[in-house]
């Protein structure tokens, strides 16, 4: 893991993107620890033979796999095919947590609110990484040139990650969008009902406004378009998903030093 320090930046955007990116925002965030890469597929695996977490989904047959299923599944690429509830399971076990949305994007915008996280250099797939329109994952942390601002790899690209929070179309209007903080349940099922009922399809990208509770994902994954990598991008999808792009890097709080434990040992 890696320190993100506490501090002041700014969220979302102004002029790009989709109505739920917006407006540009200051977050205040206290310090936390962020795994450098996303969860490979070799660190997944010992929780599941500790019988802790469940098997990933091997999505044999998923289109978004191009018939390549067995190199996504590779020790060292990152794991696919978890739900959100695998993700947090996982995170648990380790003594971590999932990020939340604000420390995901604070982790890729540094203090100088760069578009990607290396820069606003644009993206470049043989450098900055996995995506693009690739047909597979790549292993984790194989493009140095694209690392953040703070040391962390692959926060554009190779896959999507499941974050803590709720999705909340509305998250930037809040009262307490300076924190980072979504609306309850309850705020995001009105809202959401509200946009429906409005006719704003689309406020939230191109995915369909959803009728339940769903799930952000954050940084775009192999297959996704350049235009899509902005630091700001937000998806989301229900959490008992497994799909090929979603996986998920942990987090903790920096308290103390990063625990490093693994409990199955």
């Amino acid at each position: 893991m890696l320190l993100v320090p506490a501090g002041t930046f700014v969220m979302g955007a102004d002029d790009e993107g989709e109505m739920d990116e917006r407006p540009a925002h200051p977050v205040t965030l206290p310090a936390f620890f962020l795994d450098i890469t996303a969860v490979t597929n070799a660190e997944y695996d010992e929780c599941v033979k500790a019988k802790v977490c469940q098997p990933y989904n091997p999505l044999t047959n998923s289109r978004l796999m191009n018939g390549q299923s067995h190199v996504f599944h590779r020790p060292a690429h990152p794991v696919v095919g978890v739900s959100w509830f695998d993700a947090r399971t996982y995170c648990d076990w380790r003594g971590k947590r999932l990020p939340r949305e604000a420390e995901f994007e604070r982790a890729a915008r540094g203090d100088d609110h760069r578009r990607y996280a290396w820069g606003n250099e644009p993206p470049d797939p043989k450098r900055h990484g996995c995506f693009g329109g690739q047909a597979t994952t790549q292993p984790v942390g194989s493009f140095p040139d694209g690392k953040g601002p703070f040391g962390h790899l692959d926060l554009n690209g190779n896959v999507w990650e499941w974050q803590e929070d709720a999705y909340d179309p509305m998250a930037y209007h809040r009262a307490t969008a300076d924190r980072g903080v979504p609306g309850s349940c309850e705020e995001i099922l009105k809202t959401q009902n509200q946009l429906r009922r409005d006719g704003k399809q689309g406020y939230t990208g191109s995915n369909p406004i959803p009728t339940q509770c769903e799930r952000v994902l954050r940084g775009g994954a192999y297959n996704y378009k350049l235009a899509g990598l902005r630091n700001s991008n937000r998806v989301h999808h229900p959490g008992t998903w497994r799909i090929a792009v979603a996986g998920f890097r942990c987090a903790q709080d920096a308290s103390g030093e990063p625990n490093r434990t693994d409990r199955a040992r």
